[in-house]
């Protein structure tokens, strides 16, 4: 099979790699239908984060089982899957609470890189979510996004408590930050600020439910919040960035005893713990636990509910991956879809 290679910044590969096996008998092996470019491979793509020997690549995933272990039990070839990015049991204490990013038996899913034509997935029965039926074509990206973007913008309003009637400030206008917007949304936020100064996300933020915009940064950013909330603040605000102004603008806009939700994978963020204390707002985030909202999300996706998917505004295939990257490296595009 073929897949996605980083070799150094800005060196992605699609080449020859060896075809997934079963290993232990808890995996199931999938045909990807379509995968995608993530934000935070950016971060990679960029050498931001250091990239020390070539790695494939990719975390976010659908596709058809093709082959199971001999205890996976609820998954069954032939089935259309989506899963996290974390390999998770489903049953230990942390995702019984609803962490299963935090499964005391976790594995990286991307770690084998899952921008490929095949995916072994470890842990399949509490990992993988099976659609009821086979879905139509048009809802496939968006159950894509159900995989990554979509759930991470959903734990970003329930982390922050989204309550119905609720102003939301949103910081962020790529693929998870305008699914955060869908998710306040869906929770029932009466207003939405969606922080953007990009033309065509502040259309698509709209689109997905934001009653305004935002086009200032910094502390600029955080004055008009406060000038559109009577000088208090956002009850809820959605980091979905991961960088020190992005989280400094979220916490001073938000009121006091309002929350952040930040999922962003902080880069150089270091948090003021006096500040923090003053100004009495609480703060939740992390890698998002994907696969307890998997059930949920699919539901929303097939009754046409909501639609993720329309963050994909560019798709190419496979073989093109290295353009995928580096067209959302370049800001020519929020999300790269990629078929086999």
């Amino acid at each position: 099979m073929h897949g996605a290679v980083l070799y150094a910044p800005g060196d992605v590969r699609f080449e020859e790699r060896t075809d997934p096996k079963i290993q232990n008998p808890t995996d199931a092996v999938i045909r990807t239908v379509a995968t995608c470019v993530c934000g935070s491979d950016l971060w990679d793509y960029r050498g931001i984060n250091p990239v020390e020997q070539p790695t494939p690549f990719g975390h976010e995933y659908v596709g058809i089982v093709e082959e199971v272990g001999d205890e996976v039990k609820s998954i069954q070839p032939g089935q259309f899957v989506i899963g996290s990015f974390f390999a998770s049991d489903n049953t230990c204490p942390n995702c019984q609470n609803g962490y299963q990013t935090n499964c005391l038996h976790r594995e990286f899913v991307g770690a084998e890189g899952c921008q490929a034509e095949r995916i072994r997935i470890p842990l399949a029965d509490g990992t993988l979510v099976a659609t009821p039926t086979q879905p139509a074509e048009e809802h496939i990206p968006s159950l894509l996004a159900c995989s990554d973007v979509m759930g991470t913008g959903w734990y970003a309003a329930l982390a922050a408590e989204v309550q119905p009637g609720d102003t939301v400030a949103v910081v962020g206008d790529g693929a998870v930050g305008l699914c955060a917007v869908i998710a306040a949304k869906e929770l029932g936020a009466g207003r939405i600020i969606a922080m953007s100064r990009h033309e065509s996300r502040q259309k698509l933020a709209r689109e997905f439910g934001a009653t305004d915009i935002v086009v200032e940064r910094g502390e600029e950013g955080v004055a008009r919040i406060k000038e559109m909330t009577g000088g208090i603040g956002a009850d809820r605000v959605l980091e979905c960035v991961g960088n020190e102004q992005s989280m400094q603008q979220a916490l001073n806009s938000t009121r006091p005893g309002g929350n952040v939700g930040f999922v962003g994978v902080p880069h150089g963020v270091a948090l003021d713990g006096t500040q923090l204390f003053y100004s009495h707002v609480g703060v939740r985030g992390g890698p998002a636990p994907v696969r307890q909202y998997l059930p949920d999300l699919i539901d929303r996706v097939m009754s046409g509910r909501i639609n993720p998917g329309k963050v994909f505004d560019l798709e190419l295939p496979l073989s093109q991956v290295a353009e995928g990257y580096k067209a959302m490296d370049e800001r020519r595009a929020i999300k790269t879809l990629l078929k086999p």
